[in-house]
């Protein structure tokens, strides 16, 4: 049965470097919306946040339809979104186990502080298919973030 990895967690948590491990590890498509954003839009997008943020949902779709498929075709896959909402990280897990799919969430939980360090390393020397974060976006993201409960990183896991 193939496995949707949904990764968790705020920008410089992680998730990438979790992604690239899992890729490796357990033979999944990796799928980065931020790269295919970079791919499709150029990387001067995020300049303007209106419109990264209007591109951001058709990729994620487009995303979720070539997820669909190779999980339908028994391939494991590893979304980095982000998963910010319980209402997405459900809808997702719904999608996953319609397919016949297992689920594993992924809670790359890493202290604010340290958050924020990695980002303005991160900004300093930008790595491909990234893009700067301000603080003041990294503050208005902190307060949107819904961390996971126990019952959904429980779920799944031997329930």
């Amino acid at each position: 049965m193939p496995v949707l990895y949904l990764l968790c967690g705020l920008p410089g948590s992680g998730k990438t470097t979790e992604a690239l491990r899992l890729e490796g590890e357990r033979g999944a498509l990796r799928l980065c919306p931020d790269e295919w954003i970079v791919a499709l839009y150029g990387d001067g997008i995020h300049r303007d946040r209106a419109k990264l943020d209007a591109v951001r949902a058709p990729v994620e779709a487009v995303q979720w339809e070539v997820a669909a498929k190779v999980l339908s075709r028994g391939v494991n896959v590893v979304l980095e979104n982000g998963f910010w909402s319980r209402a997405e990280r459900q809808d997702y897990r719904a999608r996953a186990e319609a397919l016949g799919a297992q689920v594993e969430l992924i809670f790359l939980d890493v202290p604010r502080d340290e958050l924020w360090g990695r980002l303005q390393k991160r900004n300093a020397e930008l790595p491909p298919g990234t893009f700067p974060v301000s603080e003041s976006d990294f503050k208005e993201w902190v307060g949107l973030f819904e961390p996971p409960t126990a019952d959904e990183l429980a779920h799944g896991q031997g329930e």
